[in-house]
């Protein structure tokens, strides 16, 4: 199970004008807690809850439809595309870039068990499309599209484009180069799935797509590219079982929950920087980024007070950031809580040969790169609480599927109690909603067109 150090965010360690006097909070906040615990589990069921995300582990029939569909697909295809933003593709991106070995694309087809390469288009850059369409030998390419909605500009307009040049390169078989992952019932992608005969997966409901990771949003990609989709529902299944318990001392992520939404109110630490030690996690603090952000920046809270809340989330990666950023979090200002993940076991040992020995460089032959990446790691935790700054540190026993489920379960259940200590909707965004519908208006979408008056007279002065 992953392992939760919090003991740098303690005034013991930090001082109290910085710090939590934390087993005193723990013992204050207990009942509110197991409150919270309790109702979460007992919500998720609820229509309109938006917490069937807490249930995606135990989803066997889209497991069972996913393994189903790649068995059919295999060895058809030399690439996967997946078109999506968003919660649609960044945790598609995280868990594929930490299981999957290392420069995958790179890899010849041997190297990679005869697996195909697959490749994320989650923006509108023209140049981006373009040169990645114009590499991709699109006959033997597999297009996931994925929008709940369906009716996403960025997503749908990179499918118009492909739809289009498929369908010049294959003529009527280009609809076996599609699968849409979609609403079950309405939208605009179901009606176009079905007219044009697409195999469908669904987005559940109640599921917003920052939450999404674990349905068929991301175990199709997952199962299409040979990961081990069992495994981390297994992962999830332990986590979650683990979550239920009520006890906060016994509950990582309302620990982690407590500890942030504490040193938020309470000390001024309202930036949250998620550091990962490895390369293969860099990606997880992207999906991390947009989960904080999205789940706990609001305007309102329940009780419908303006109170401009959330904590903002930055990304770093370790060693690399320590080149970069450490410089602020150490001396600047002491406004953040650093949220490392360390990896007990790497996949690879990798030596330092013993050269230049007769040089001030010469100590580190020997020693090994996992040495060297631990002790950056411990100098830069220990540096920071010199300088009186909170950490907390995740522990993966290794990066596999069983561990980066409970990691990314963990930090959504973590979410979801900081939503209710926050006393916000954890699971709404109407920031986003505006913006797109911005976006609807001054591109001619029906049913816009006041909004697209108004806008226009808006951009003349902002």
């Amino acid at each position: 199970m992953l392992k939760l150090n919090y003991k740098n965010t303690d005034a013991m360690v930090i001082g109290y004008e910085n710090g939590l006097e934390i087993e005193k909070e723990f013992m204050n906040y207990q009942g509110r807690i197991a409150e919270i615990i309790s109702d979460l589990n007992r919500r998720k069921d609820v229509p309109g809850q938006w917490l069937q995300w807490m249930n995606l582990g135990y989803s066997e029939e889209t497991v069972w439809y996913v393994k189903e569909y790649a068995s059919m697909v295999k060895d058809k295809f030399e690439n996967v595309l997946i078109l999506g933003i968003g919660g649609s593709a960044l945790g598609g991106i995280a868990v594929t870039e930490a299981l999957l070995k290392p420069y995958w694309n790179l890899l010849s087809e041997e190297q990679r068990g005869g697996l195909p390469k697959i490749f994320f288009l989650d923006n509108i850059d023209p140049d981006a499309i373009s040169g990645l369409l114009d590499v991709l030998d699109l006959k033997k390419t597999l297009v996931n599209v994925i929008t709940k909605s369906g009716s996403t500009a960025e997503t749908m307009s990179q499918f118009m484009i492909v739809k289009d040049r498929l369908e010049k390169e294959l003529d009527d078989n280009y609809r076996n180069n599609i699968v849409v992952t979609t609403d079950k019932r309405t939208g605009i992608l179901r009606q176009i799935a079905e007219q044009e005969g697409y195999k469908t997966f669904v987005v559940p409901d109640d599921v917003g797509g920052r939450f999404s990771v674990f349905s068929a949003v991301g175990l199709l990609p997952f199962g299409l590219v040979g990961i081990n989709i069992d495994e981390l529902l297994n992962g999830i299944k332990d986590m979650d079982l683990a979550l239920k318990n009520t006890d906060i001392n016994q509950n990582i992520a309302a620990q982690n929950a407590l500890i942030h939404y504490l040193l938020d109110t309470r000390k001024g630490k309202n930036l949250s920087v998620m550091m990962p030690y490895s390369s293969r996690l860099k990606y997880v603090s992207d999906w991390y980024v947009q989960l904080w952000a999205e789940s706990l920046g609001k305007d309102k809270n329940k009780n419908g007070e303006t109170v401009n809340i959330g904590p903002t989330p930055l990304k770093a990666l370790g060693a690399t950031d320590q080149h970069s950023q450490i410089q602020l979090y150490n001396e600047g200002p002491n406004n953040k809580i650093i949220n490392f993940i360390r990896v007990e076991k790497f996949n690879t040992n990798l030596e330092i040969p013993k050269i230049f020995e007769y040089t001030g460089i010469g100590y580190l032959g020997g020693k090994t790169v996992n040495q060297l990446l631990d002790a950056e790691a411990d100098s830069t935790r220990v540096a920071l609480s010199d300088y009186n700054r909170p950490t907390i540190t995740i522990t993966l026993p290794a990066i596999n599927e069983y561990c980066i489920a409970q990691l990314l379960y963990m930090l959504e259940v973590q979410t979801a109690i900081a939503g209710e200590l926050y006393n916000i909707d954890t699971f709404n965004q109407p920031g986003v909603e505006q913006a797109k519908n911005y976006t609807y208006a001054l591109m001619g979408r029906a049913g816009y067109e006041e909004s697209a008056q108004a806008l226009q007279k808006k951009l003349t002065v902002v």
